[in-house]
């Protein structure tokens, strides 16, 4: 399992006239969260591009448990469970500062050839990257237990 955090506060703007985040922005946040877990591992979107790949999202799906306020800080955990094949699965929690979960998420991605717009499997070097994580995670987590 590869996992990463990241911390965010609501804009004015992403707010409602309820004073809650407006339900659209959440999926701008999973968007944000899963590109910088792709970053952290030397797979940001500017270089799959350059290696003509671009990884569509095909579906997105979220379950609201509590709202988010402005200026609330929230944290967006990205997990990827297991390696890809042609589609890329993402899993999203969002929890406040109190560690409450206001929603739940997922997303699907598939590759696809930035010339082509063909669908196509992993390619290795991100197979690679990802195992190499994932090899990691794996050997971090024996030697905490």
């Amino acid at each position: 399992m590869i996992q990463d955090t990241m911390q965010l506060r609501p804009r004015y703007g992403e707010v409602d006239q309820m004073g809650y985040v407006y339900h659209a922005n959440y999926v701008s946040y999973c968007h944000q969260a899963r590109t910088e877990l792709l970053r952290k591992l030397d797979l940001n979107d500017k270089y799959l591009e350059d290696m003509d790949i671009m990884m569509p999202v095909i579906s997105f799906n979220i379950d609201y448990k509590k709202p988010a306020h402005y200026d609330e800080l929230i944290s967006i955990t990205t997990t990827i469970k297991g390696l890809p094949t042609t589609r890329f699965y993402f899993e999203f929690l969002i929890s406040n500062e109190e560690g409450h979960i206001l929603s739940k998420a997922n997303s699907t991605l598939v590759f696809v050839d930035k010339k082509s717009r063909h669908p196509k499997l992993v390619p290795e070097f991100i197979a690679n990257k990802l195992q190499a994580r994932f090899k990691h995670e794996n050997e971090h987590s024996l030697r905490s237990s």
